[in-house]
């Protein structure tokens, strides 16, 4: 069905006529101060049973309005997807530095996500953020609307796992690809190319750098990380849960100096 005739259906269904679509619109026009806005009868016929006609971006918004669809719905029945913008503008070699700012209004408003976590979960370890959650609830979709849930899972740093510090802060969260179970043999350039693992230790978690060396999975950390490095029985007392693929964590580590907080969790290594 070509956008014309899809136009036509929706304004069907609602039971309105062209001639009041054109009353509507001059609703519209009259208080955005733009005659662009109007729609007239004889051109929503137009439109509805023409191919080749392609309504003004002003017109779109009127249609949009009154057949209470999201501009981004009409722009899709013209083959426009504005959920590929950020797409695109992310794959663009853009050299600068710059803010990105999106309208969102066309999106869901809200996203259900964990609103209240187990009271009795000990924030200084880290863990799997499924295993948190005590209760979801619906937030503002704007800083979240883009994170693959289907495909990933997120862990959260304990306060004072200092592993990866200062290359990944206590306190951050990680997402995790769940495809990847073995340490994958790599050249890295530097420390941010080293892949990140979010393992499982049975009876509690780490993110870290891995080797695996015949059936011992050694959970390595950064040079400047008081912690140790920690050997398993790989798959009996370690099981990798996936590879991190992002991470998203605050500067400043708190309040307290940093320097305090590193040395409490060296007396604890």
């Amino acid at each position: 069905m070509d956008p014309g005739a899809r136009l036509k259906d929706v304004r069907t269904r609602l039971g309105i006529t062209t001639r009041e679509v054109a009353v509507f619109s001059k609703t519209i026009a009259d208080a955005e101060g733009n005659e662009e806005f109007l729609i007239s009868s004889p051109w929503l016929t137009q439109i509805e049973n023409e191919k080749a006609a392609l309504p003004s971006i002003y017109k779109l918004f009127t249609l949009a309005s009154i057949y209470g669809l999201s501009y981004a719905q009409v722009l899709g029945l013209y083959g426009v997807d504005t959920q590929k913008v950020k797409k695109y503008h992310a794959e663009l070699p853009i050299a600068k530095t710059h803010l990105t700012e999106y309208d969102l209004g066309d999106g869901p408003a809200t996203l259900e996500v964990p609103v209240r976590f187990d009271a009795g979960l000990n924030l200084s370890h880290t863990n799997l953020l499924s295993r948190m959650i005590e209760s979801w609830g619906k937030v503002p979709i704007e800083f979240i609307q883009h994170l693959d849930l289907r495909h990933r899972l997120y862990g959260f740093v304990g306060l004072k796992d200092y592993t990866l510090y200062p290359l990944i802060r206590p306190g951050s969260f990680v997402e995790i690809d769940p495809e990847v179970k073995k340490p994958r043999h790599v050249i890295a350039r530097s420390e941010f190319d080293r892949p990140i693992y979010f393992v499982d230790l049975r009876n509690e978690y780490a993110c870290s750098w891995c080797e695996l060396v015949e059936d011992k999975l050694l959970l390595l950390a950064h040079p400047l990380s008081p912690i140790k490095t920690r050997v398993f029985v790989f798959e009996k007392e370690a099981e990798i849960i996936g590879q991190v693929t992002g991470v998203a964590m605050r500067i400043v580590l708190s309040l307290t100096e940093a320097g305090n907080e590193i040395s409490k969790a060296q007396s604890q290594s």
